[in-house]
């Protein structure tokens, strides 16, 4: 483009302030309410798995993590999801493995189903998040209330408010809300500057972040050794790493329809469902009972001492771990795959530390999440944010964002780990 021609493309036009300061108020609302929904139902989430992994199992006599225990609780869970899929109006919301971040708003009369469905199922064990769930949640009040109450803002307002305001409050930071945001935008043509159509999105992330930062006090930093300055060692060993975790995530993406096929043939999810809490049960048996669960805690707990375990104890995790994530995924439980993905990448990580102890854990870490990441989600921005947050070194940021490169080729235009309604995956 020669000098005249760049001088006469119009410029983006911008939002004037007057119509970004009404978005405001019902941004701070949506971001608060987000928020302490999404803490209740955690709250609600821990409390019960308290009764059901410590309490309840103490009083029969029972290990709390025998083999025993978790294949009953496993499959009593998939009897309770089911029950609660199959009684529920609208059975607790489409199937969860045609859903990601983005959704559309569900009837009001749907969201208690999915509710207690993502209740029971983060408290029973299953390898799967809160994210998909609370923010179909979420969206569906804030589209169904807003639209009652302020019935002059658009629909689709109030949908980007709410998954803003919820990615904030599960990452207790706004910035993973401008990061899905953003990428989001860069896909569609959205009027105005982009910080403009940020604006108010962000907003309400932000307040879902302070919400959730000022009532739980989340962190995601796992303490790790501390990083100094990257080497060409360094940079060699993420490449490989993220690369590798890019292909293992990759391997359950191209399983995931043929599983969720296998399932789906059951057919009823007073079936389905307990069937995959019965296989995730056996899982849970053979890898531990750190590969059940969301995952952050647990990653938490191998970060806190990353030369506990052997590679092959770290390389049974990472398997496993990966396998119930797909079995939870393609039967039927509510949730997401982030954090479960979080807690395979950082296992493979690990174990490429203790098979080359030269690896500082950080580095494993990161770029085993980041590999993950790439291909579970296909989120560029919050896979990088994820990996770098869990070490909290600025140093390492460069490495990520270099290892990042050959591991996107290695997952772009191939399927995502989400099917259409017809069982096709996304592409």
């Amino acid at each position: 483009m020669d000098q005249d021609t760049a001088r006469q493309a119009p410029a983006t036009p911008s939002t004037p302030a007057r119509a970004l300061l009404p978005l405001i108020l019902p941004a701070l609302v949506v971001g608060v309410a987000a928020s302490l929904l999404f803490l209740a139902v955690s709250g609600l989430a821990e409390a019960l798995q308290d009764v059901l992994w410590q309490d309840l199992p103490d009083a029969l006599g029972v290990g709390r993590y025998s083999a025993l225990w978790m294949i009953v609780m496993l499959t009593s869970t998939g009897v309770l999801v089911g029950l609660v899929v199959w009684k529920a109006p609208g059975h607790a919301g489409p199937d969860p493995a045609t859903t990601g971040l983005e959704t559309t708003p569900l009837p009001p009369v749907v969201l208690p189903g999915l509710a207690l469905a993502a209740t029971l199922m983060l408290a029973g064990g299953p390898s799967l998040g809160p994210e998909n769930p609370i923010i179909a949640v979420n969206v569906g009040l804030a589209y169904w209330l807003g639209r009652r109450f302020l019935p002059r803002l658009p629909g689709g307002t109030w949908v980007v408010l709410a998954e803003a305001a919820t990615i904030g409050a599960l990452f207790g930071t706004p910035v993973a809300a401008a990061l899905v945001i953003s990428e989001a935008l860069a896909g569609r043509k959205a009027p105005g500057a982009l910080w403009d159509n940020v604006f108010a999105p962000l907003t309400a992330a932000a307040a879902g972040a302070m919400t959730t930062t000022l009532v739980a006090e989340p962190s995601f930093d796992l303490g790790l050794p501390a990083f100094g300055r990257p080497g060409w060692g360094d940079l060699l060993a993420a490449l490989v790493i993220a690369s590798a975790g890019a292909l293992l995530g990759m391997a359950a993406v191209y399983a995931f329809p043929y599983v969720h096929r296998a399932f789906s043939r059951l057919g009823h999810p007073m079936v389905v469902l307990p069937v995959g809490g019965l296989v995730l049960g056996l899982l849970g048996a053979l890898g531990g009972h750190l590969t059940l669960f969301k995952g952050l805690e647990e990653v938490g707990e191998l970060a806190a001492d990353p030369g506990g375990w052997s590679a092959g104890e770290f390389a049974t995790m990472t398997v496993v771990k990966l396998a119930a994530l797909l079995v939870a995924a393609s039967c039927g439980f509510r949730g997401g795959r982030i954090f479960p993905a979080v807690f395979i990448g950082a296992a493979l990580g690990l174990c490429a530390h203790a098979l080359v102890p030269g690896v500082h854990p950080a580095v494993g870490i990161a770029a085993g999440v980041l590999g993950m990441l790439l291909a579970i989600t296909r989120q560029g921005w919050v896979s990088l944010f994820v990996a770098a947050v869990l070490v909290a070194s600025p140093a390492i940021l460069a490495l990520l964002c270099i290892a990042s490169l050959p591991a996107w080729l290695l997952v772009t235009g191939r399927p995502q780990m989400q099917l259409r309604e017809d069982g096709s995956p996304v592409r």
